[in-house]
């Protein structure tokens, strides 16, 4: 698990292909590596990679054909700048929100409008991700926690301040860019968990009595 807050960025060194998927090469940058050992996990633009070699200021990882499928890192070429973050451990703070690192797709920046010492992203998500993203909700966007100012269909608004577009790849971001999304977890979990199904078992009462404690049911 992750937090979506940005430690560092680092890019892509190397890219070998591997019978269908991909190994890759990323230089860490600033990142410490130092409590990272082989088979731990790195959110790198959001995708949850399992360390496979750690070398001086960065590490290898493979990335699977479902990856490839629903990621931007076909697309990325040598040099992509990239936003790192380092697993949770039970010590940390959740400055962001809980984000997985399971990558639901790809959205494009539609629109890039200043507003004060801030900037207003538009973004647009694929139609069967879009109805999990709610107002004031948090979006994870190339691994960055992000809330959702605005909502127009398909279309949402990011408000960023001058700090995170200082510490991410966000200053990158163009018209036209495709970037990666995780929407939030609870939206997906609670949709299966109310959804008719003959292949799934009702709902607990304790369970139903959360999401009415909560309000999501009546």
């Amino acid at each position: 698990m992750f937090t979506g807050i940005v430690e560092a960025t680092g890019y892509l060194m190397e890219v070998t292909k591997v019978t269908g998927d991909l190994s890759v090469k990323i230089n860490s940058g600033i990142l410490d590596l130092s409590d990272v050992k082989l088979g731990d996990s790195i959110a790198t633009n959001g995708v949850c990679l399992t360390v496979t070699e750690l070398f001086n200021h960065g590490y290898s990882a493979d990335i699977s054909p479902e990856t490839l499928s629903l990621t931007g890192f076909d697309r990325y070429s040598i040099g992509q700048k990239l936003n790192l973050e380092k697993a949770l451990t039970i010590s940390s703070r959740l400055g962001g929100h809980l984000v997985s690192g399971h990558v639901d797709g790809i959205a494009q920046v539609t629109r890039i409008v200043p507003n004060a010492r801030t900037t207003e992203y538009w973004l647009s998500a694929p139609i069967e991700l879009a109805k999990y993203i709610p107002l004031k909700g948090s979006v994870c966007i190339d691994g960055i926690s992000l809330t959702v100012n605005e909502i127009n269909a398909q279309q949402f608004k990011l408000t960023i301040v001058p700090h995170t577009i200082a510490h991410t790849t966000i200053a990158d971001f163009q018209v036209g860019s495709l970037v990666n999304l995780e929407v939030d977890q609870i939206a997906r979990y609670l949709e299966r968990l109310l959804s008719p199904s003959t292949e799934q078992a009702p709902a607990s009462d304790l369970s139903m009595a959360l999401l009415k404690s909560a309000g999501f049911v009546q």
